[in-house]
């Protein structure tokens, strides 16, 4: 039908150029005058498909142009507008059956949809075969619908991408539930990259370089983005480390690692760069020789390396400043950061806030010095404790302050004990 409009129009074309003798063949529509009666067609009509002067569209023959031409090019759009439509209407039956199915499944699809809208425009997905793969690892319905509700990229991930990622993680893990107990913490450890050849890499450099399985297993409970990390970044952290353990006369650099890592499982994921400056600034503030510096960052002083070198440094600078006011030395200063360096987390505002929190009950700042652990507590329950421990009828000025640091456990053991005494 549509050919014959378009021989009918051509020869339309030609005859009214045989009156007129100034066909214009090479005209797009955008140079054409066209009456009012056929301006639908300067939306349609391919170029140079009704090339004529506006002088000719008069007449009956005229309007029988514009009939046909009409019913041509309206024939074309109804049936583009309809491909089109067809395809979004596919599209929203297939969002409506991943909804469904996630639905069923007991996702919380509001969570997901907050945290990985993509997921929801992509045309493929496997939630299914999900949720079968993990049910046969000994996942609960619950933990795989809580598993895609906070990282819903999951659903993308292939049968045989899964099997070859938990083969590589059953390297490390004694057992199918501990790698489930993982993802139920943190369900991105495991999903968030496919790259299964970098995983294999990654874990067989870690093992080469002096890892011990119980190493590696704390590295992918707790810093599993180690794993994702590209090799090379990997391997430029352990050979900083094995330099700076030479550097400090010590000469077991695989000892050196391994202690490391396990104090700072998080040490992979950061910059050389940083691990340098953080190095600098404790021998240089606090005077170490090179043994007290291998025993500070081999020990307590290893989750600062990982610390960004300004924060560490302006908060070293505030602590310095609030001590200082309140009488102590230099002397005193180091020997409280030496002995709790993780005091240098806090920020500036926290650690003052506590000073004077401890310091309005009547505890004095020597009795902070000799327990810097009470600094972990919060605000609300140091303040909390102070007075459970008042109304016991517990003396803070003489007695030891190491309860405020206590678990909550043992501290109502001995609250307890003090109520009835």
């Amino acid at each position: 039908m549509c050919g014959a409009w378009v021989q009918s129009g051509l020869r339309w074309g030609q005859l009214f150029s045989g009156f007129s003798g100034e066909v214009q063949s090479s005209l797009s529509l955008r140079q054409m005058s066209i009456p009012k009666g056929l301006a639908y067609l300067t939306v349609m009509a391919p170029r140079n498909l009704l090339c004529m002067r506006s002088n000719f569209l008069f007449g009956s023959r005229c309007w029988m142009i514009q009939l046909s031409a009409e019913m041509l090019f309206k024939s074309v759009s109804f049936r583009l507008f309809g491909v089109k439509y067809g395809s979004a209407d596919a599209e929203h039956l297939k969002n409506e059956e991943l909804l469904n199915n996630l639905l069923t499944m007991g996702v919380d699809v509001d969570m997901a949809k907050r945290r990985q809208p993509g997921v929801f425009n992509r045309v493929g997905t496997n939630e299914q075969d999900l949720k079968m793969f993990l049910l046969s690892k000994g996942a609960k319905e619950e933990v795989i619908a809580s598993i895609i509700s906070r990282y819903p990229r999951a659903i993308t991930r292939t049968h045989e991408s899964l099997s070859k990622r938990w083969d590589l993680w059953r390297r490390i893990m004694t057992s199918d539930l501990e790698i489930v107990n993982i993802l139920e913490r943190s369900p991105e450890s495991f999903f968030r990259s496919n790259n299964n050849l970098n995983l294999e890499n990654n874990i067989k450099f870690l093992y080469s370089v002096g890892l011990t399985r119980k190493c590696l297993c704390r590295l992918l409970t707790n810093a599993p983005r180690t794993f994702s990390n590209s090799l090379d970044l990997n391997k430029q952290m352990v050979e900083l480390l094995q330099e700076i353990c030479l550097s400090l006369g010590h000469n077991d650099p695989t000892d050196f690692v391994r202690k490391i890592i396990l104090k700072n499982p998080f040490i992979l994921s950061q910059s050389t760069k940083r691990v340098k400056a953080n190095i600098e600034f404790l021998q240089s503030t606090f005077n170490l020789n090179n043994e007290e510096l291998l025993i500070l960052i081999r020990g307590p002083g290893a989750e600062i390396l990982d610390l960004s070198n300004d924060y560490a440094k302006r908060n070293y600078t505030n602590i310095k400043e609030k001590l200082f006011s309140l009488g102590c030395t230099e002397e005193e200063v180091q020997k409280f950061v030496l002995s709790y360096p993780d005091v240098i987390f806090l920020g500036e505002r926290k650690f003052n806030d506590k000073i004077d929190c401890l310091m309005e009950e009547k505890i004095s700042i020597s009795q902070i010095i000799e327990n810097p652990r009470i600094l972990d507590s919060s605000i609300n329950t140091l303040k909390n404790r102070i007075k459970e421990l008042v109304n016991a009828g517990y003396n803070l000025s003489t007695s030891s302050i190491t309860l405020l640091s206590w678990s909550q456990k043992r501290y109502k053991a001995k609250l307890k004990k003090l109520n009835i005494g």
